[in-house]
């Protein structure tokens, strides 16, 4: 039987053995797990809720029932301030004591839980206390705790999410502060007729959200030996990092703490503008509040999709801290020169799309300066002084600037914000290693 060759056969398998290996495209980087990204999002909104709901609105109406009118505003200024100094020391520390921690539940857990439930006991003070010495040590308690957490929660993004994806995580789950804002608003007006529950129910959600994300993250303990013990030299570290040596971060920390100076003007007197400008009583504050708050709340969704989806698309990052920046500083000035209501929201309306486009990019931006990824805890707290140190000096300089022209000058508290956020968007141009 004659055996014959296909030469097509013979060329296949020449060009089978011969032709070079071809490069496999590459696969496609690997996303964070949804259930992961919905429980940051849910523990965020859920610690915003405990924390906003008394700075935005039932601490300035504790402080009412408690003190004669005309000394309600340095009453709430002192309450507020030594709550955002603990928080501007709390906040590093106990993210370098995160970033340290080797329990075989991780370095983040034990943080979320215990911290949030430490919070909730200081709200439960702030709630029962019958006088301002009361109300300023349950306050101090609640912002030690819920710092603990936020410090762990805030290095999650960085320790978990991976880069090309990081301003979307941070855009869903920046909007969730603002979404925080409506949802204190509401319950602050449901338990209108209880302050007790106003102050104690966005605690119990706030608890249960970190709850929900400790089951959901993958989270390693600290490898021992890692880093030198917690001393003196470590705790006076926990709130430095060399501007020298690190610039890209010095300039980051500059501009996100003028950009909060701004927001913080909004979020601590909103509701004595509603009071005195616009003449609504103690009765009607929390109803009108919802609503400007719903409507600015719909603008951060637009503005955080936007700006997550834009920026990771291109990305870019300081173009969008840039415009958002200008367009919060443009709300700001559009609530001093306001004397109706619906001008009011309206300027919430602006006010919200810009924060929005910041808060989609602000935690990206700042997971791409941070000196050490194994100190990001530690790192993000010291980024997060920028956060709270407004919320302490907002209220001390709000005084001065309401008493200009005879007292009750909103429009200089609110211009001095919009003012403070377009510096705080040159400062982020500085900015070398990000574009």
């Amino acid at each position: 039987m004659a055996i014959t060759h296909d030469p097509a056969d013979a060329t296949g398998a020449a060009a089978e053995v011969t032709a070079p290996d071809r490069p496999e495209a590459p696969a496609p980087p690997a996303n964070a797990p949804g259930t992961l990204v919905l429980g940051l999002a849910f523990a965020q909104l859920g610690l915003m809720v405990a924390v906003l709901t008394p700075v935005m609105v039932t601490l300035a109406l504790r402080v009412a029932q408690i003190v004669p009118e005309a000394e309600r505003g340095a009453a709430l200024g002192k309450v507020l301030s030594l709550g955002a100094i603990l928080a501007l020391i709390g906040n590093p520390v106990f993210g370098a004591l995160s970033d340290r921690t080797t329990s075989r539940f991780g370095r983040r857990r034990p943080w979320l839980i215990g911290g949030m439930t430490v919070g909730l006991a200081g709200l439960a003070i702030v709630a029962t206390g019958s006088g301002v010495p009361a109300l300023m040590l349950g306050w101090a308690v609640a912002q030690l705790g819920c710092n603990a957490a936020m410090a762990a929660l805030v290095s999650c993004i960085p320790d978990l999410v991976p880069p090309h994806q990081q301003a979307r995580v941070s855009g869903v789950v920046g909007m969730m502060t603002s979404i925080a804002l409506v949802l204190g608003s509401f319950l602050a007006d449901a338990f209108r007729s209880s302050i007790a529950l106003a102050f104690l129910v966005p605690a119990v959600i706030g608890l249960a959200s970190v709850v929900v994300l400790s089951t959901v993250m993958k989270d390693r303990p600290a490898t021992a030996g890692t880093f030198a013990p917690y001393s003196v030299r470590e705790f006076l570290r926990s709130f430095w990092v060399s501007p020298r040596r690190h610039p890209d971060f010095a300039w980051n920390f500059a501009g996100r703490f003028l950009v909060f100076v701004g927001i913080s003007c909004v979020t601590s007197y909103q509701v004595y503008f509603l009071m005195d400008r616009l003449g609504y009583g103690q009765d009607e504050v929390s109803g009108k509040l919802l609503t400007g708050t719903l409507a600015m709340v719909v603008a951060v969704v637009a503005g955080s999709l936007l700006g997550g989806f834009l920026s990771d698309g291109s990305g870019r990052r300081k173009p969008y801290v840039l415009a958002s920046s200008v367009v919060i500083g443009a709300g700001l000035a559009l609530i001093a020169t306001a004397h109706s209501f619906g001008m009011f929201v309206l300027a919430l309306v602006v006010f919200g799309f810009g924060e929005g486009l910041y808060l989609s990019v602000d935690v990206a931006l700042a997971a791409a300066v941070l000196p050490n990824p194994e100190e990001s805890a530690k790192d993000m707290g010291v980024l997060n002084i920028g956060n709270a140190l407004p919320q302490s000096l907002v209220p001390i300089a709000a005084p001065a600037l309401l008493a200009i022209g005879g007292g009750g000058n909103y429009s200089a508290l609110f211009l001095f914000g919009g003012v403070a956020c377009v510096l705080g968007a040159v400062a982020v141009q500085f900015i070398r290693s990000v574009k």
